[in-house]
């Protein structure tokens, strides 16, 4: 009886080759893993071809292209995530055209404050500045904080006491000038009973990458909100909010409203939904960014990478500074598709 049961059962599965064949298939469907990949953003908020010059966006997509060339020369040398996060980052924080770093926008008494974190999916350290004013790149402060202190976070002038003690270099607050920022203050302030575009109000930079090595790491810099006052600091600085980094989701680096971005606690939330609920990389950004997010009140986007070098750039706003590069392939993009 049992040899017949099993001569039945043999006989069955060869009647349809195809469909045992297609089990099989799909029972060993994987996504192929990478070697590398990574992406940045340069801000979310406004932009349309209406308000941009083609200057302007040659001049965006010329920086933008030159931190993606920078990265996958380093990725493709096998540096690690965390490395390649900071350098990248200092590009955008040394151009003008970003608000971070050179580019950081004025606060209500004229001085700029900027904030920045990094943080290593691998053992999930951290680090982050927040209301800096004379440190060049925030983000290499940042980095400073995670491999040379036993903080995560320090502020105000204790973080550029910190960043100067560490042989970061220092700057004038002079140095953040821009007659493009300040003009960007006195239209804020003309119209602060107004309601503020999304450009005026924020904007940040951020780079997450995986490397060689399979490792995830995540950056943000930011010089934080036009005209804010009483040391306002937005999610950029805080892991969790703007940063996160885990070698078993994902990389997030985060652009937008600040506070919403605290409360729904976004960057995390991304790893969270892939940890716990099995969500994929672009299930999981879309579903808090185009739902959660935006039923909130909240306006801005994220970039994202998985541990297999998927990647994620959603946005709700109508337009995010953004670019990707990964084996073969490298694009910048600014524009709602």
């Amino acid at each position: 009886m049992r040899l017949s049961i099993f001569f039945l059962f043999l006989f069955l599965c060869s009647c349809d080759p195809s469909s045992n064949e297609r089990t099989i298939t799909n029972m060993n469907a994987k996504t192929e893993k990478l070697p590398y990949a990574m992406v940045i953003h340069g801000g979310a908020g406004t932009i349309t071809k209406a308000n941009m010059t083609p200057e302007k966006e040659a001049a965006i997509t010329k920086v933008m292209t030159e931190a993606l060339e920078k990265g996958e020369t380093l990725l493709k040398a096998g540096t690690d995530g965390v490395e390649v996060v900071e350098q990248v980052i200092h590009i955008l924080e040394n151009s003008p055209l970003f608000n971070a770093g050179k580019g950081a926008v004025f606060n209500f008494d004229g001085k700029n404050e900027m904030d920045a974190s990094i943080m290593n999916g691998k053992d999930l350290m951290a680090g982050a500045v927040g209301g800096v004013s004379t440190i060049k790149n925030p983000i290499s402060a940042a980095k400073a904080v995670m491999q040379k202190s036993d903080h995560v976070m320090l502020s105000g002038k204790g973080a550029d006491v910190f960043a100067k003690e560490q042989g970061l270099e220092i700057v004038d607050p002079s140095y953040f000038f821009t007659e493009n920022r300040k003009k960007s203050l006195e239209r804020v302030k003309a119209k602060a009973k107004k309601k503020l575009t999304e450009q005026e109000k924020h904007g940040t930079v951020g780079c997450v990458v995986l490397d060689k090595n399979g490792n995830l790491a995540a950056g943000t810099s930011t010089g934080g909100m036009t005209n804010k006052r009483w040391n306002r600091i937005g999610d950029s600085p805080i892991i969790g909010a703007g940063t996160y980094a885990n070698n078993n989701t994902c990389a997030v680096s985060c652009t937008g409203h600040g506070e919403y971005f605290i409360r729904y606690a976004v960057a995390y939330d991304v790893s969270a939904m892939m940890e716990y609920k099995g969500s994929s990389l672009e299930n999981a950004t879309n579903e808090i960014i185009h739902n959660k997010l935006k039923k909130a009140g909240g306006t801005g986007g994220l970039i994202a990478v998985d541990a297999d070098g998927n990647i994620a750039m959603p946005f709700n706003t109508e337009g995010m500074y953004r670019g990707y590069v990964k084996p073969g392939k490298k694009e910048v993009l600014i524009y709602k598709n």
